[in-house]
């Protein structure tokens, strides 16, 4: 059986260096907001060419705390509405709404599955004060178009990065006076950069906005028992920090590898029944997943189990369908109606052997 993602086959080439940073934190005794913590913010803020790096709980709470961070400072306040793409993952809206702020949902591109820069203007009222953009699958979302936009709207720019660990872009802003970059990150053991457990990041170049999220996670403390703001509980684990001290520098390493497996994929597979993603070649693609849309999607999802080739499906009930949000439940999205009821996504990792990539095509064109 080819899996769609072993976890333990790519975290074990790491394990005795995981073993020994566990002894270390051990032996260090302190075991939050230690110095592996410090190590990886610092490390991970250079990565991203960020200069502030803030280690949280988890992904989701990485964007909530951008939002109220960002009520904080006053350029956000609670019923202020946020256009988030339609096909996202649910989190990306329970932390818009999570925030006391109103999301509200625009189409994707189909060929991208990332929000449709052409429709957010069509989305904005005079509510609207955010834009909350989700790099979908790995893939970055057409950022200098959307900046513009945002730019001359006024309007936050928030990047949802739980995918899209170390992709790049040719970033060309049309102005130099628009806000710093902020991005959330989640290190959810899948990820193209996992923990062993929950763990998440925010990383922005905004020194107030980098000052308050130090304090918000940490109680609305910066100083030991005082509390400048209301804060919450949420801290990257000192244990998960020290596992991903050790995974970080191979990263890149890892991103190619996949996008190895991702354009043999896209070259090999030649089957009329099946549409595959778009990328250009560049480096805007991590392939934190690689999805695939065809009108028959369970009968392939099934002829591939047959095979002993596992899939998932991300994801199968689009939001704007949930029974979480009813009051949503009569809208039309047609665009994100039609990814969620088409999308397969293929065994994707930096651990797929040639064989087994050969097989899965082999499989695919035969369908």
């Amino acid at each position: 059986m080819i899996k769609f993602l072993d976890l333990k086959k790519i975290n074990e080439p790491y394990e005795t260096a995981f073993q020994n940073k566990l002894k270390l934190v051990l032996e260090n005794g302190w075991y939050i907001l230690g110095k592996e913590t410090e190590v990886f913010e610092k490390a991970f803020a250079a990565y991203c060419n960020s200069d502030y790096c803030i280690g949280v709980g988890n992904g989701f709470d990485a964007l909530v705390l951008i939002f109220k961070g960002y009520i904080k400072l006053g350029k956000l306040q609670k019923g202020d509405e946020v256009i988030v793409p339609a096909n996202t993952y649910i989190a990306s809206v329970l932390a818009i709404l999570q925030a006391g702020l109103v999301p509200v949902l625009a189409e994707p591109k189909l060929e991208t599955y990332n929000i449709n820069p052409d429709l957010i203007s069509e989305k904005i009222t005079s509510k609207t004060k955010a834009v909350l953009v989700v790099h979908l699958y790995g893939q970055l979302a057409e950022m200098n178009q959307i900046d513009e936009i945002a730019y001359q709207n006024n309007l936050l720019v928030i990047e949802d990065a739980a995918q899209s660990h170390g992709a790049t872009q040719d970033y060309q802003p049309q102005t130099t006076s628009h806000q710093p970059k902020v991005k959330a990150f989640s290190f959810y053991p899948g990820k193209n950069l996992g923990a062993l457990g929950d763990g998440g990041a925010i990383t922005t170049n905004d020194p107030e906005l980098a000052k308050i999220l130090f304090s918000l996670r940490n109680y609305g403390s910066e100083k030991k028992y005082h509390n400048e703001f209301v804060g919450v509980n949420s801290r990257l684990d000192e244990l998960q920090a020290a596992f991903l001290n050790v995974k970080l520098p191979n990263l890149n390493n890892d991103n190619e590898k996949r996008r190895e497996v991702a354009r043999r994929y896209l070259t090999e597979i030649k089957n009329h029944k099946i549409t595959l993603p778009f990328w250009d070649f560049s480096e805007n693609h991590v392939f934190h997943l690689f999805v695939v849309r065809t009108e028959n999607r369970d009968y392939l999802q099934h002829y591939l189990l047959e095979n002993e080739i596992q899939t998932m499906i991300h994801y199968p009930i689009p939001i704007h369908k949930q029974k979480a949000f009813s009051e949503w439940n009569n809208l039309s999205f047609p665009i994100t109606e039609k990814i969620h009821n088409e999308v397969l996504s293929l065994p994707m990792s930096p651990i797929l052997t040639n064989d087994e990539v050969s097989f899965i095509i082999d499989v695919l064109n035969k369908y």
